[in-house]
This record gives C-alpha cells, structure tokens and sequence, in this order.
C-alpha cells in the first residue's frame, strides 16, 4: 500500500467512483455532514464505528479501514522530530538468560514468605464452623 494512501484519499476515490458527496455520504452512514466533512479533508481519523459504517456502504471489511488509519498515523509519527527524540532515549528490554533445567536453585527456608510459611491448624470448633450450613440425610449401606 503506498504511504500516499490514507483514508481520506481513498475515501475520496469511492466518493467519486460511487457519485457521493459529502452530504450524501452522511445521509448513507447516519453519520453527521460535519464529521464526514473532516474524514473526507483528512482532518478527522477514522473510528471503529466510521469504520464499521464505511465497510458496510462499501462492502468492504471495517479491517480495511482501521488498517488505513493504523498505517497513516504510523506514517505521521514518523516524522514527528520530538518523538524520535524521544524514542532514542527508551534503551530496549534484555530477556535474563534461562537457567539450565534441573539447575534451578531451591528456595531458602530462612527467606520462605512469612504468611506461606506459617503452619496452619483446623480445630474441631473451627472445622464444625466452617461446615456449617444445612444437613443432608445421608442413608448407610
């Protein structure tokens, strides 16, 4: 897909092919004259609801159209100076290197989580508590 391609100038293009305006275009996708004014222009981004609606009028998938607004704003991030600024700055993510198998080290019992580490005991009060609820007859064989 050429970078010269963005939504507003493909929609232009089905504007013409389909012999719509903007107003018309609006009436079709029940989508107000002023916000299809700004999509045709490029000052206005496609949604995935205008998505939605154009790939329903021009039978198309709203992928398409998403794709397109992706690939300008990449496009235009591009060129943005303080951006790539920016992004010169962010160093990139070093993975830790994988342990051999079975050379995992074990846990310490010194370092072992005070809450996991503790024993925890069920009194008989506290196992009929628990149990409470209704009791079910339960026939012996």
């Amino acid at each position: 897909m050429p970078k010269s391609q963005t939504p507003a100038t493909v929609l232009q293009t089905l504007m013409e092919e389909y012999q719509l305006n903007p107003f018309s275009l609006s009436k079709e996708i029940h989508l107000s004259h002023s916000a299809v004014r700004l999509l045709v222009i490029g000052q206005s981004k496609v949604t995935v609801p205008t998505a939605l609606r154009l790939a329903k009028l021009f039978d198309q998938t709203p992928d398409y159209w998403l794709d397109l607004q992706r690939e300008a704003d990449l496009n235009e991030a591009s060129k943005d100076k303080e951006l790539q600024d920016v992004l010169d700055t962010i160093p990139r993510a070093k993975k830790l290197a994988a342990a051999k198998p079975g050379t995992a080290e074990k846990p310490n019992k010194k370092q072992a989580h005070p809450v996991l580490s503790k024993k925890t005991t069920i009194t008989t009060s506290a196992r009929s508590a628990k149990n409470k609820g209704p009791k079910k007859n339960v026939k012996k064989k």
